[in-house]
């Protein structure tokens, strides 16, 4: 068995989206070929009500597929497809876009004003890029949960992992979306398929993720480390992309350390992108939007569901 090496440990970095709300992306709208077949990570947790109630109204998607998962707060959803629901904490969202959808996505806080949670964007092949739109809604209670032996809790969102598998089915990307908790003081090894591209994004405590057993590893990819250590110590909006293996270690901080542990099977596609859409060529890209602008993006099969 291989320890993943930590390749690149990044903070999330604040932006503006939608009608102005504030949030951090952990990676997007940029180089995204060591995230394939994931394109962005948004972490939208925010306690300041004026700084995310205007929310995201109607915009367009083709594509993609999208994953919203809620902590606090909730976001309330309506698409061209006539879905309309609210998720809250501990639920997902996860919308295939395909061929074309008109959606918006209002946030609300909780009693306390907090409205947390995380969206991940991911890809879809070439061969899906036009296929029928799709709306999947999962409530908290859904989602299978594992507490281990060490008190390490894992909540399975997608995907298969130590014999549970996540309700979410049907994505392109074959995602293994994990909400883990590792408690203070603990180190624990978990299995990753050596094919597959993986990050954790941490958002409660700290940790390390390398082999704890021996040296701290030293990144596979050089980005300016101050002297010779590596800053291996991972806390809240950390995000730590993995290189290759099929396990990752982390050693868990004085407080635990509460991360997503995301992995998939890259596409390796071309992608052309321009904001809300993604396709495979700058041709396709512009047919998008020229659709749009004549009023013919939703697809037919958008109108009969």
């Amino acid at each position: 068995m291989s320890i993943r090496p930590v390749k690149r440990l990044v903070k999330s970095k604040p932006t503006l989206e939608g009608a102005g709300v504030h949030l951090r992306r952990a990676f997007g709208f940029g180089n995204t070929k060591d995230f394939d077949p994931f394109l962005l990570l948004d972490d939208f947790r925010n306690d300041v009500p004026e700084d995310y109630l205007a929310g995201f109204p109607w915009h367009p998607h083709r594509g993609i597929e999208t994953i919203t998962y809620v902590l606090a707060g909730t976001v309330a959803h309506g698409d061209s497809m006539g879905n309309n629901g609210v998720i809250g904490s501990g639920d997902v969202q996860w919308m295939t876009a395909g061929s074309g959808i008109i959606h918006q996505e209002m946030p609300k806080g909780d009693h306390a004003g907090r409205m947390h949670g995380f969206q991940l964007w991911g890809n879809l092949p070439s061969s899906l890029k036009m296929t029928a739109p799709r709306y999947q809604e999962v409530k908290a209670d859904e989602i299978p949960e594992i507490l281990d032996d060490d008190g390490t809790h894992v909540r399975v969102v997608c995907g298969h992992f130590w014999g549970k598998a996540g309700p979410v089915e049907g994505v392109a990307a074959d995602p293994i979306y994990l909400d883990v908790s590792v408690s203070p003081g603990k180190r624990k090894t978990l299995p990753v398929e050596t094919v597959r591209h993986a990050f954790a994004y941490v958002f409660a405590g700290s940790g390390r993720f390398c082999n704890a057993s021996g040296p701290l590893a030293v990144p596979t990819e050089a980005i300016k480390w101050l002297d010779t250590n590596p800053p291996v110590e991972a806390d809240n909006r950390s995000l730590v992309l993995f290189d290759r293996g099929d396990e990752v270690t982390v050693q868990a901080g004085d407080d635990g350390i509460r991360f997503l542990l995301v992995s998939g099977k890259p596409l390796e596609e071309p992608v052309a992108w321009y904001g809300p859409i993604v396709m495979n060529t700058q041709e396709q890209l512009r047919q998008a939007f020229t659709e749009l602008q004549e009023g013919r993006f939703l697809k037919e099969v958008d109108k009969r569901q």
